[in-house]
């Protein structure tokens, strides 16, 4: 008899401190309930998580793989072994949706090499959202990642993606690390014309969500304070 694969499955996690079912549908607690095999960055958070999701699950029951930077990437196919007996494996984020803006994408390549079958859940991605939400080309879009540090190259960079909306009509994304918000904001309003449209996107299904676009120009006259809160920035020149 030809032996079944297991499955990877891809499980969306919150993108702050709220209660994971007023963000995840209860297909998610339904794999939860059934894996116990977890690929995941931060053991602490993930099994938290799952504790929340499904208080019955011992912690002792759960067999734990990290993928953090420490990984050695010619360990990754040993986390997917357990699909080649029959046991579903689950990739948990650190938050939001694995593989999207995430080193689990690595992970979900090699399950596709290896015809492991890969089964995404639906939870809350911070990048589709902001797009959702901002008025911005849906279309077409591009995520960035963070843009350099140094002054010089962040302002060169800042324009390089605002040349690249206007000639694309391409919205761009990008992200800073949390302490540095309020710094890119003041950036982006001296590096970019005037009438460039910019969203700021919060605490994304947070209460103390903030979702916003308007000019470079009225950007500068109305502030917000974002130090410290998990924001993504859109521009797009039209």
């Amino acid at each position: 008899m030809k032996n079944v694969r297991g499955k990877l499955y891809l499980i969306p996690t919150t993108l702050g401190d709220n209660e994971p079912l007023e963000v995840l549908p209860l297909s998610v607690k339904k794999i939860i309930e059934l894996v116990d095999i977890y690929i995941v960055e931060n053991e602490k958070t993930a099994r938290r998580f799952i504790k929340k999701i499904n208080t019955k699950k011992t912690q002792s029951s759960l067999e734990i793989f990290h993928l953090n930077k420490f990984t050695d990437p010619i360990d990754l196919p040993k986390f997917l072994a357990p699909c080649y007996h029959g046991k579903n494996v689950g990739l948990l984020s650190e938050a939001g949706c694995p593989g999207d803006a995430d080193p689990g994408a690595e992970v979900v390549k090699i399950a596709h090499q290896n015809n492991i079958k890969v089964v995404p859940l639906v939870g809350p991605s911070s990048i589709l959202l902001a797009i959702m939400s901002s008025g911005m080309n849906g279309q077409s879009f591009a995520f960035n990642g963070y843009l350099p540090i140094d002054k010089s190259e962040k302002s060169k960079e800042l324009k390089r993606l605002e040349r690249l909306s206007y000639e694309q009509n391409q919205s761009q994304l990008f992200i800073e690390t949390p302490y540095r918000n309020n710094k890119m904001l003041e950036d982006i309003c001296k590096a970019l014309e005037i009438n460039t449209q910019v969203c700021i996107a919060c605490d994304i299904t947070l209460p103390s969500e903030f979702i916003k676009t308007q000019s470079v120009n009225e950007w500068k006259k109305n502030s917000v304070d974002l130090h410290k809160r998990p924001t993504l920035f859109i521009i797009h020149k039209n």
